[in-house]
């Protein structure tokens, strides 16, 4: 099964952008994955191809609106799950992406100027989704974000099997620290165990290190991780005092 990416937006020249280069590229052009990209304004009913109208109560810059974006999805909705880029959604998470990159693929929506008429969300299945506390310009490139998060887990696209899987957020923590060569490099050296050939020494100081970095770094992290390690099991029961 191929894992078939559709964007609705404004600029379908964006796509696949960054994406049609190393790993992405590689597997775009074996048909590891598909990209489809489709224009929101094909969908405008106006002569001037309208996508766009004035905020309803006042205010500045320009809404999407809801009756061509409602026709754009309507066009290539299926079974993939539906999401719009946009900040106030839902933050994307490792494990929202591992679960898209098991499906079939995704159909990604696009905002530009102020956003989406609001009822857009209510008359359609759609999952809006956030890459991060900040705004950009358009969807398009939280887009680009989120399929190069997926399509690298698909199979045959990253050399080991094993690469994503011991990562940032994979465990609910941050990755232990890289070393390469030289082993000497302006004073600072490779700590002794990466050297030690102890596997059980080196597996020990890599999650000490994972968690050290991930309580100082990211505390929000590690409370959730913490929580999550400590939160009893399903069904559990617990006994009374």
């Amino acid at each position: 099964m191929t894992f078939a990416a559709t964007i609705l937006t404004l600029y379908p020249e964006m796509f696949p952008g960054p994406l049609g280069v190393s790993l992405a590229g590689r597997a775009l052009r074996e048909g590891g994955w598909r990209c489809d990209p489709v224009q929101i304004r094909d969908f405008a009913t106006d002569r001037h191809r309208s996508v766009d109208d004035t905020p309803a109560g006042g205010g500045a810059g320009m809404v999407l609106r809801a009756d061509v974006l409602a026709a754009a999805v309507d066009s290539v909705a299926d079974d993939r799950p539906i999401l719009a880029m946009t900040p106030r959604g839902r933050p994307l998470s490792q494990a929202k992406v591992r679960a898209i990159a098991g499906g079939p693929g995704v159909i990604i929506l696009c905002g530009r100027f102020e956003g989406f008429d609001e009822r857009i969300f209510a008359g359609r299945a759609i999952e809006e989704v956030s890459i991060g506390d900040y705004i950009l310009s358009g969807g398009e490139m939280g887009a680009l974000v989120l399929l190069d998060s997926c399509i690298r887990l698909l199979p045959g696209v990253m050399g080991a099997a094993s690469s994503g899987v011991d990562e940032s957020f994979e465990t609910g923590l941050l990755e232990y620290p890289q070393y390469t060569r030289p082993f000497d490099w302006e004073g600072r050296t490779i700590p002794e165990v990466l050297r030690s050939g102890d596997h059980a020494r080196i597996a020990a100081w890599r999650k000490s290190m994972a968690e050290t970095d991930t309580r100082l770094r990211r505390p929000d992290l590690w409370e959730r991780h913490e929580g999550a390690r400590v939160r009893p099991p399903s069904g559990a029961r617990h006994e009374k005092d």
